[in-house]
């Protein structure tokens, strides 16, 4: 196969950290590509004709053939340009980077989003399962596989340094929108400043978009979530209301 990075087109949304997972990874390959901006409330014909299957950014094309999923996409671009490798050499170091980018996805992410996405009893649960988690990275970081690296890729940012970090600047946002504090330095502290030295590399700092927009951004998306809740449990409560009248009366 051709190995020129000429013909690599990325399809991303800006507010996406998944797709700002890919544009790093090809930064730090020193690989040139074309981005095209999708809007994801009226996609493309061409992303919906690349990705028919899940219709989602991020979707990179290269010598015209369709690779989507963003750590499928890392993986990939790691295994056509070898060089400044990204995944570990060693095949258990491996296993365990991509266990823990499963954890980022799985775990870690999905709580963060239910602190965004909610208020009052639900909101401090949810805030709850975001610490638990990040007790379980701090203590990889201490006293685990990670123990005494700078990042979780060694000396330079690896694959999960990218799926975490790519996920890890929105903590700050949210805190800042929702008034709740996720990350503690006191209680992370290794997480903590694994976070502040990933954010100061050259080319995150070129990937990651500006911190007001993505307020600005974060803020209308969380009073959207927060509006629908409201409706959706008002709904909820109509129809029990109905119901109760219904059984009463027959």
């Amino acid at each position: 196969m051709e190995q020129s990075a000429s013909s690599l087109k990325l399809f991303g949304s800006w507010a996406s950290s998944y797709t700002h997972r890919v544009q790093l990874a090809l930064k730090l390959k020193g690989l040139e590509f074309d981005y095209v901006e999708e809007d994801l409330t009226n996609k493309s014909e061409s992303l919906l004709l690349h990705n028919p299957i899940y219709k989602k950014v991020p979707l990179l094309l290269h010598l015209g053939r369709p690779i989507a999923e963003s750590i499928i996409i890392i993986q990939y671009i790691d295994d056509v340009w070898p060089d400044l490798p990204i995944l570990p050499a060693d095949p258990y170091d491996r296993a365990v980077a991509r266990f823990w980018c499963h954890f980022a996805d799985d775990k870690l992410g999905p709580a963060v989003g239910a602190v965004f996405g909610s208020s009052g009893d639900e909101q401090k649960a949810a805030v709850v399962q975001v610490h638990e988690n990040l007790k379980l990275i701090e203590h990889e970081l201490r006293e685990g596989t990670f123990k005494g690296k700078r990042f979780f890729g060694g000396d330079k940012i690896g694959l999960l340094d990218i799926v975490l970090g790519c996920g890890s600047y929105w903590l700050a946002v949210f805190e800042e929108v929702t008034e709740v504090k996720l990350v503690d330095a006191e209680a992370f502290p290794l997480f903590h400043a694994w976070l502040r030295d990933f954010e100061e590399q050259k080319e995150v700092k070129e990937t990651i978009p500006a911190i007001d927009k993505l307020l600005e951004y974060a803020r209308s998306i969380r009073e959207m979530m927060l509006s629908h809740s409201v409706a959706a449990a008002a709904a909820a409560s109509s129809t029990t209301t109905t119901n109760i009248a219904v059984d009463s009366s027959s």
